[in-house]
């Protein structure tokens, strides 16, 4: 979801983070607030002042969706739920949560803590504006800072998922149902209804004139899109590798090579005679490194006839090892996450398999074509 984020500071034990991309919509707020909201509200005002001032609303609504996420994280904590930390980027910010809630009920407790936070914040914004008046500067920031946050909650609430309203939509189908992945899969469905509502009616503002601000409903709509036909497909994905284990799904007694065999043997004997480009280096029943065909086009083929396979082999790191009685879930998440697509599979340094992302994909597309429960 992200691309290089920064980590600002922690609070309340959540590491807090800005993605690069929310500089760009930082940016966006501070020009837009200070050519054009600002000088409407307050004019006579310096080019200066505007600038300040839109510096301080931009800082205002940060910790205002810093806030929102906390609450998020605060309350995914009280049911047990880990966090990866809050992450601020282009599109508002998110709690990482670790695992998915393992009730309705807590889905929807932790789901509903974000807009809630974001109208106390707008009553809180809106009563202070209401004490020093709206006319002043400072009641200007307040009362921007009010509709804001009233904006963040309603929007929030739209019952689309992965919004915060389509969370609590999927609460509620889940605990009518008991069955949390369709659960997912109707709100998923009711997010896609609202993202090409989204995009479309972006696209007609874009066309009609509305400039920016049509764009801008078109890329929430693409991300809303993306996102709740992401999170479909992962739950999909791991309910059928639910209750299976590395050892079923992976590949027994691979190809090997030795480290001693030369290159050209290792090509002609084992690579090109069974059809693999990947190889777990073994020695007296030991696995001690790894070879593909990757690898061996970084040697000049002229040396291929000299060159050993302990010359060119990659070290085997932990990361590269797995064990046979490991969920295929947790191999999977390893796979995606990690840089191989193979992992080697064995019991101390004894080769038993290895498990490639192909597996595990085949696996999930024979479960998908028999139905649930094949």
């Amino acid at each position: 979801m992200f691309g290089h984020s920064v980590k600002l500071f922690d609070l309340f034990g959540f590491e807090i983070k800005v993605d690069a991309s929310w500089l760009l919509i930082a940016a966006l707020i501070v020009w837009s607030l200070a050519s054009g909201y600002l000088p409407q509200v307050l004019p006579g005002l310096g080019q200066g002042a505007y600038l300040m001032l839109a510096v301080a609303a931009m800082l205002g609504l940060f910790g205002s969706l810093i806030l929102h996420e906390l609450a998020h994280s605060l309350v995914a904590r009280r049911y047990g739920l880990g966090i990866g930390g809050i992450t601020l980027f282009l599109f508002g910010g998110v709690a990482e949560l670790v695992d998915e809630p393992k009730s309705a009920g807590s889905e929807f407790w932790i789901a509903i803590a974000g807009p809630v936070m974001s109208f106390v914040l707008a009553g809180l914004f809106g009563l202070a504006t209401v004490a020093i008046g709206a006319e002043g500067v400072l009641g200007t920031i307040l009362a921007y800072l009010a509709s804001i946050n009233l904006i963040l909650a309603v929007f929030n609430l739209l019952p689309a998922f992965p919004l915060d309203g389509g969370r609590v939509l999927r609460a509620w189908l889940w605990q009518r149902s008991g069955d949390m992945l369709d659960a997912t899969r109707k709100a998923s469905g009711a997010g896609t209804v609202l993202a090409m509502a989204l995009m479309g009616f972006g696209l007609f503002s874009a066309l009609s004139g509305g400039g920016i601000g049509g764009l801008w409903l078109v890329l929430i709509g693409f991300f809303v899109l993306n996102a709740s036909r992401g999170t479909y497909q992962r739950l999909l994905m791991e309910d059928s590798l639910r209750g299976r284990r590395v050892a079923e799904l992976m590949t027994p007694d691979p190809w090997t090579a030795s480290p001693e065999m030369t290159l050209a043997d290792l090509a002609d004997r084992v690579m090109l005679a069974n059809a693999v480009s990947f190889a777990p280096v073994v020695e007296q029943g030991s696995v001690i490194g790894q070879i593909d065909a990757a690898r061996m086009r970084e040697v000049p083929r002229a040396d291929w006839g000299t060159i050993r396979v302990a010359e060119v082999m990659a070290p085997l790191g932990a990361d590269d090892l797995i064990a046979p009685r490991t969920t295929a879930e947790e191999a999977l998440q390893r796979l995606s996450k990690g840089p191989h697509r193979k992992l080697i599979v064995a019991e101390g340094r004894r080769l038993r398999g290895v498990l490639s992302l192909r597996d595990l994909m085949g696996h999930i597309a024979v479960v998908q074509a028999l139905g649930r429960g094949g």
